[in-house]
């Protein structure tokens, strides 16, 4: 049965974390810790910011919105794969899978730059504090968020639009706990060259120029901080960054590892694992960090 857009699937069947019936069920509880674990860090720091107006600041101004874009980014595709660990039959329709890439696409590009922004909050603060209420103004981090959502739009529009041409035949069967764009790429039966440039473009924009200024930012931070006379003083600026550093690593790192390597250089398997800390682990340290 066609789906109006030239595809003969309706429906998609998810093969999960693992491919082990005897490990889904294990596999459980420890995922379900980690999403109530996120949902209640994020919720509280969102609460907690938005009642304390001594918090109305900067750097609770861009946490406020990553614990936004954290709380809803987890709940796009966690408790689908909560409810796949204890199903028979992994089913997700055509329809609801598009939803699930494009909210997915929009909230991990959303979370980049906010990264980035926090990262170069850190700098302002650290490396020229007297220019803070400046360079750090209202309207700038007003500015800086609504270019993150629109970046978070464009590159969200462009992978379920460039999805929508591809036709599926025959194998439904997608290699993954979401409807990620490469393993869905890997169903078609029709050229993917245009959607792996596109996957090529996008994801190269949105990590490599992210990275790329969190890593310039941290560099003039790490100058500045063994500058500082004071033993204390160091201890104090490297205890303010070294958890947003390790939560940015892991990100970035397990981002680039899935997306800006050649389909042929790992297995969907590796991908799956490196999934999990860009969309799970990373999700439920952020409050912490």
């Amino acid at each position: 049965m066609s789906t109006g857009n030239g595809s003969f699937v309706t429906e998609f069947i998810l093969v999960g974390l693992t491919e082990y019936p005897e490990l889904q069920c294990p596999l459980l509880f420890p995922f379900l810790v980690m999403y109530l674990l996120t949902v209640m860090g994020n919720l509280g720091l969102i609460t907690l910011i938005g009642l304390n107006s001594h918090l109305h600041t900067p750097l609770y101004f861009f946490l406020f919105n990553l614990s936004f874009i954290d709380l809803f980014y987890s709940s796009v595709f966690t408790p689908k794969m909560l409810i796949n660990f204890i199903s028979k039959k992994n089913i997700i329709f055509y329809q609801r899978c598009m939803t699930q890439l494009y909210f997915f696409c929009f909230f991990i590009i959303s979370e980049c730059y906010v990264l980035t922004s926090m990262a170069y909050d850190h700098y302002v603060a650290i490396c020229t504090p007297l220019l803070y209420n400046i360079a750090m103004s209202p309207q700038v981090c007003v500015t800086l968020i609504f270019g993150k959502y629109l970046m978070a739009f464009s590159g969200a529009m462009a992978h379920p639009g460039c999805m929508l041409r591809l036709t599926f035949c025959d194998d439904n069967t997608i290699n993954h706990y979401f409807c990620d764009v490469l393993p869905m790429l890997q169903l078609s039966c029709t050229s993917t060259y245009v959607n792996e440039l596109v996957v090529f473009i996008v994801c190269g924009i949105n990590i490599i120029v992210p990275s790329l200024t969190i890593f310039i930012s941290y560099g003039f931070i790490l100058s500045s901080i063994l500058h500082i006379s004071s033993t204390e003083g160091r201890s104090k600026a490297f205890s303010t960054c070294s958890s947003h550093i390790i939560a940015i690593s892991l990100f970035f790192g397990s981002c680039a590892f899935m997306y800006l390597q050649p389909s042929s250089a790992g297995s969907m398997n590796e991908g799956k694992i490196s999934s999990v800390f860009y969309t799970i682990v990373v999700p439920m340290m952020n409050p912490l960090a």
